[in-house]
């Protein structure tokens, strides 16, 4: 193959990566340092900082520890999908494009860009189409059922075991009710497939009007395609181990935030925890048009556990060094993947 035809074949979202970096980082930057200058508005800044000089070191980094093993469990999530079709890539290489993916989903497209990126990357490794599908849509379905069910169980905890106010429990049936209805259209759609994908078709192209972006139906009718298919191998067997490797990712990632409450000396139960954990993520998955969910996560994170008794200064430290954890770190070690995936073409990893 010559030069120019592995030029024509590289996917779109690849040629204009250093632009689109530079085009979208500093509005997440900037998201970010608001974030870390709003939430410590909730407590005096003087108890902060003795939070943050009092903290256990050893918490911090079995904290650390658990955000390393929540990756290598996406790692093995993406090297078990392969595995279903007979073909294999390393649990390291499926934690390079985890980590590559994810930053690349922030500044090119969310989760249609980290999809084609999983996809691309898992084809550069001489995976078949079908393989490669799987393994860009699969953690999509897997990483949310378990967080559904995570958001489930906390919420639950929070309308029988807490005492909340009406408004709260309103708003918290309101949730549940979303999460049934989501529920009970996806199964519906499985059933119905060639009616979903026209509903989708229907949303898609209204989105890319009101964003005043070209817009193709044929890239709707392939993802849908994409998610029948991984659907579908779910179904016939296989779906043990990928699901293994989901609740690793979403396990680990609550177990860091558990000790990172515990370096900063306060002691939170596991229904506590799982309450403020799982609605705040589900709502910045939710939350399409903020890159990661910067601000929604925090901000309800924060309002969820100091309505649950957390005290203020232990709130403000723990959800800021969590998600320099779980987010902020992990996105910029995952632009040099990128660049790397980019370089090292079909080289084996």
């Amino acid at each position: 193959m010559n030069e120019s035809a592995k030029k024509s074949s590289q996917p779109n979202f690849i040629l204009p990566l250093t632009i689109r970096i530079g085009r979208y980082l500093p509005r997440l930057i900037i998201l970010g340092l608001a974030v870390h200058l709003i939430l410590p508005q909730l407590t005096s800044l003087e108890y902060s900082l003795k939070v943050i000089e009092s903290m256990a070191i050893w918490a911090v980094g079995l904290a650390i520890v658990a955000q390393v093993f929540s990756y290598l469990g996406s790692g093995y999530q993406l090297h078990s999908i392969v595995a279903i079709v007979h073909q294999r890539i390393s649990v390291k290489f499926g934690v390079i494009i985890t980590l590559a993916a994810s930053s690349i989903g922030l500044v090119a497209g969310g989760v249609v860009g980290n999809t084609a990126a999983t996809y691309s990357w898992v084809r550069k490794k001489g995976v078949s189409v079908e393989g490669a599908g799987l393994a860009g849509t699969l953690p999509l379905i897997l990483n949310n059922i378990i967080l559904i069910f995570v958001t489930f169980v906390g919420l639950v905890y929070l309308l029988i075991i807490r005492q909340l106010s009406t408004t709260q429990t309103i708003i918290f049936i309101l949730i549940l009710l979303l999460l049934l209805i989501s529920i009970s259209v996806i199964l519906w759609g499985l059933r119905h497939r060639l009616q979903l994908t026209s509903l989708a078709i229907r949303i898609a192209g209204w989105w890319a009007r009101i964003n005043k972006r070209s817009y193709k139906v044929t890239d709707t009718e392939d993802t849908m395609g994409r998610m029948f298919k991984a659907w579908d191998a779910l179904a016939t067997g296989g779906w043990q181990r990928p699901l293994l490797g989901a609740g690793m990712n979403i396990g680990f990632d609550i177990l860091a935030l558990y000790f990172i409450f515990i370096a900063a000396g306060y002691q939170v139960g596991p229904g506590v925890l799982l309450a403020g954990y799982g609605m705040p993520l589900l709502l910045g998955k939710m939350a399409f048009l903020i890159p990661g969910g910067v601000g929604v996560v925090e901000g309800t994170m924060a309002a969820l556990y100091k309505g649950l008794g957390v005290p203020d200064p232990a709130v403000v430290v723990v959800i800021l060094i969590y998600r320099v954890f779980s987010f902020w770190l992990p996105s910029l070690i995952g632009f040099p993947a990128a660049a790397y995936l980019q370089r090292s073409g079909d080289n084996k990893i």
